[in-house]
């Protein structure tokens, strides 16, 4: 017998649909086995789907977790962003503020106006040697090369960004989680794209999790803790950014593209 799951499916980071980020959230009672939630993920074939349950206790409203095609990871923003959109939207929550529980602590989504805004940890990226090769594998020499869990390359403008048809296979090979390109933007504060192949996602669309490393480098270089910044992938996705201590705010609209059911 199988059995049957909510799912949804939400364009993050967008106004309307066919742009952002599409992820998947399905809220469940309890956790699914983890083979089978990574089967529904990689059935799925989006960047992330979300699953959630329930917080047992006091300090949490839900918990999530987060699988790509391939792998779970510790932390995404966008299907957060999403998940916040379905339990506000669709699913009756009460009140302006949601709390997750996860694998990188406790996150938070918020409304703010017609936005949903993310509460997730900063991650400020430090000065790296550059990698042998990575001027061949993105076709530019960059102007800066850091780290924190992900990989980040400064390139000199938007342009160059736009520009970049990166060797994958080398991107997989890097040490950590991918690999963010950006620059200063030419209509918003900065531009970024990031590619994470060894996750089974050549390039995401719009990407929450990489604003933790984008957002303290920006707002150090350009001296200001309130920013617009744009993923310019196919997609494009807009997002807010605001940098209070060791927390990042990431804001961004979310559609509702589809709601259905899975059976397994």
């Amino acid at each position: 017998m199988t059995q049957p799951i909510d799912i949804y499916q939400v364009d993050a980071f967008a106004r309307s649909a066919f742009g952002g980020n599409p992820a998947a959230v399905c809220p469940l009672s309890d956790w699914l086995p983890d083979d089978v939630m990574q089967s529904i993920a990689s059935e799925n074939n989006l960047s992330e789907t979300a699953f959630i349950i329930p917080a047992s206790g006091n300090d949490a409203d839900y918990e999530i977790r987060w699988f790509t095609p391939a792998i779970e990871v510790d932390l995404c923003g966008h299907a957060t962003l999403a998940s916040g959109c379905v339990l506000f939207e669709k699913r009756g929550f009460e009140g302006e503020t949601l709390r997750f529980k996860s694998r990188s602590g406790l996150l938070e989504v918020s409304r703010e106006g017609d936005r949903f805004v993310l509460d997730f940890p900063s991650q400020p990226p430090r000065p790296a040697a550059f990698p042998d090769g990575i001027e061949r594998a993105l076709g530019v020499r960059p102007l800066e090369f850091l780290r924190a869990d992900k990989n980040m390359a400064v390139l000199a403008d938007e342009t160059a960004v736009a520009a970049v048809t990166p060797d994958l296979a080398y991107i997989a090979a890097l040490p950590g989680d991918g690999l963010i390109v950006t620059a200063e933007g030419e209509d918003c504060d900065f531009v970024s794209r990031y590619f994470a192949p060894h996750a089974g996602i050549d390039e995401d669309p719009v990407t929450g999790s990489a604003h933790c490393v984008l957002i303290p480098y920006w707002a150090a270089r350009l001296d200001k803790s309130a920013m617009q910044a744009r993923q310019i992938s196919a997609r494009v996705g807009d997002v807010s950014c605001r940098l209070q201590g060791d927390r990042v705010k990431i804001g961004g609209h979310a559609t509702l593209f589809l709601e259905g059911t899975i059976h397994v």
